[in-house]
């Protein structure tokens, strides 16, 4: 447990956490309400998936961009900078200016994202000391899953109460408590992350350092068959409390709420155990693919959530485990690269995972879709923990599927 609250003994952090944690329920508000406002407007699905493709595409295009200039400038000041734009962004739709408009800010938003992206997570990094910063991840995704769950329960009651607009305002004034925060932090206590050489400070230079990281490539080529053929649970979830497991609309939503509360879950019990190792990511990802399978055979909505919850827990602690091992197994100067080209694979995966497991569901069924990729993401974790293994000239030895255990037999 005490590994779980170090990072709270950091006052920067704690600021850092509380303004995240009402900014990311601002946003998903706003992620709801743009949603309402849209299929209120069109009733097309396919509109907001161009939304969302709008906001993807230059994380992908500009990311790397991004990434250099993340190594370059210092995170505070633009980190500032960008969530004033994003307030004035979320401003802009109160104007009501109808598809264009929505348009052009989930693409501003993109362009942002490129940037901020990578910025936020070199900012992270320098918050608190280098053995705090897995717990600290976990209870960045903790807090997270909990603003997604109260922005949403909060933003779809105000919805048919006030309409989306309040939600876009209430979003707007959300960024203010970041800018807040990050004013009123000590930047004495903030810790100094080394830049690249005069050489070394470009795109190019970054590609060639992640290139010659094989231990960073292999991570990065999991996280994408996992998340594209192993995270797209709105996806099958719809398609199964629909299809074979005979659901209702209240059936999903007990689902999703299911997922979110294993999130959190799987978040807290990170931070609690404090362990971000490989063998705790390639033991993860093992597992989830397994109860993937097995989700697939699940014969009701009841044994379905039973397995969903540990699901969405283990894949919270392999995402953040992701994360936390790039960081710390790489170049604190290639930092903002790094993070850069785990947004664009994290942006490959659910631009490319969504459709595929949609059109899975439609040509293989639910039940199908859930245990070709379940097999998939199975075989991509094994192979993947012998190619660790290879590359670090060790033998293959995978854990138990530690992370989905009581935290208690972890420590």
């Amino acid at each position: 447990m005490a590994a779980m609250f170090a990072p709270l003994r950091e006052r920067n952090y704690r600021l850092w956490a509380a303004a995240d944690l009402v900014s990311t329920a601002g946003t998903w508000m706003q992620v709801l309400g743009l949603n309402w406002l849209i299929l209120s407007d069109t009733g097309s699905a396919a509109t907001m998936g161009l939304v969302v493709m709008l906001q993807a595409l230059p994380v992908l295009v500009l990311g790397t961009w991004g990434g250099a200039l993340a190594d370059r400038l210092p995170a505070r000041p633009l980190l500032i900078a960008s969530q004033a734009v994003r307030a004035l962004l979320a401003l802009a739709l109160l104007t009501h200016g109808g598809h264009p408009l929505i348009f052009a800010v989930a693409l501003a938003s993109g362009v942002i994202s490129s940037v901020e992206g990578p910025a936020l997570g070199r900012f992270g990094s320098a918050l608190v000391p280098p053995s705090a910063l897995g717990s600290a991840l976990a209870l960045g995704s903790v807090l997270s899953s909990a603003g997604r769950i109260g922005g949403m329960a909060l933003g779809g009651v105000l919805v048919g109460v006030t309409g989306p607009a309040v939600l876009f305002l209430i979003n707007a004034v959300s960024y203010l408590a970041v800018i807040g925060a990050l004013a009123a932090m000590r930047t004495g206590e903030l810790r100094v992350l080394p830049t690249a050489a005069a050489g070394e400070r470009g795109v190019l230079s970054g590609l060639r350092y992640i290139a010659g990281q094989p231990v960073v490539l292999i991570v990065l080529a999991l996280s994408f068959v996992l998340g594209s053929l192993g995270r797209n649970y709105q996806v099958s979830m719809a398609a199964m409390v629909a299809g074979p497991l005979h659901g209702s609309s209240g059936s999903y939503g007990l689902l999703s709420t299911v997922f979110a509360v294993g999130a959190v879950l799987g978040g807290l019990l990170l931070a609690g155990s404090g362990r971000s190792t490989l063998r705790v990511l390639l033991g993860t990802g093992l597992a989830i693919s397994v109860l993937q399978i097995c989700s697939g055979l699940a014969p009701d909505v009841t044994s379905f959530a039973a397995l969903i919850l540990p699901i969405a827990a283990g894949a919270v602690v392999f995402d953040t485990v992701v994360s936390t091992r790039i960081q710390l197994d790489t170049r604190e100067d290639m930092r903002g690269r790094v993070l850069a080209a785990v947004g664009i694979v994290s942006s490959l995966s659910g631009m490319f995972g969504a459709p595929a497991v949609g059109w899975l569901c439609d040509t293989a069924g639910p039940r199908g879709a859930l245990l070709l990729g379940g097999v998939v993401t199975t075989a991509a974790a094994l192979a993947g923990a012998a190619a660790i293994a290879r590359a670090q000239g060790r033998r293959l030895h995978l854990p138990h599927p530690e992370p989905l255990v009581p935290a208690e037999q972890l420590a």
